[in-house]
């Protein structure tokens, strides 16, 4: 079985999301990975120490222990809180999101267009390839969320932009899935080891 997390960290007065997906993937030619969305977990007003320390006990408990890839939104906070994820030893992959439109990798830090992740989820969602269960804590919230997520096209550039639909909306949530989705169906399914047989 193999788990990938996405963390979307939050500035001070932003909530940080965190949500774990389970991979499975039939053991056919060509399948497709259906991901079930297990744990969903937004705080607020914590310091970073305190976030990686959390991050860490979540991936200490089974089954998620050793079976599992950490993708976090590297974007805000810079590099000092992926280099403490990387000192807690939870071997995070950094995403650095941005609005242009091609990924770059650079060691294990990746640049990614917002476009590629909004697209890995959507793709999963119109598919119907992502499965939240409605008992979740904040599942209600990540679907309100996914419903007022919207793409916005500036007429002077072209350049497409995603965000809440009004400002006081958060996409914390979304975004934390999506880059657990993104990495998983590009990178994650070659560093698996087993896949989990779902039919």
């Amino acid at each position: 079985m193999s788990y990938v997390i996405g963390l979307d960290l939050g500035q001070v007065a932003d909530y940080t999301a965190i949500v774990v997906l389970e991979c499975h993937r039939i053991d056919l030619p060509d399948a497709q990975t259906t991901y079930h969305l297990r744990h969903i977990e937004r705080l607020l007003g914590r310091s970073y120490p305190e976030i990686v320390t959390r991050v860490q006990t979540l991936l200490a408990q089974p089954p998620l222990k050793g079976q599992s890839h950490l993708v976090a939104d590297a974007t805000g906070c810079g590099r000092p809180v992926i280099d403490m994820l990387v000192q807690a030893k939870l071997n995070p992959v950094p995403v650095t999101i941005h609005g242009g439109d091609q990924v770059h990798r650079d060691g294990r830090y990746f640049r990614t267009p917002k476009r590629d992740l909004v697209g890995a989820l959507q793709v999963c969602l119109q598919t119907q390839r992502l499965k939240i269960a409605e008992q979740l804590p904040l599942a209600a919230t990540l679907v309100e969320e996914l419903l007022a997520f919207r793409v916005k096209i500036d007429p002077a550039t072209a350049h497409d932009a995603y965000a809440a639909w009004r400002e006081k909306e958060h996409d914390d949530l979304v975004l934390a899935t999506a880059l657990g989705i993104w990495y998983w169906e590009r990178h994650g399914r070659r560093r698996a080891g087993v896949w989990a047989i779902h039919i």
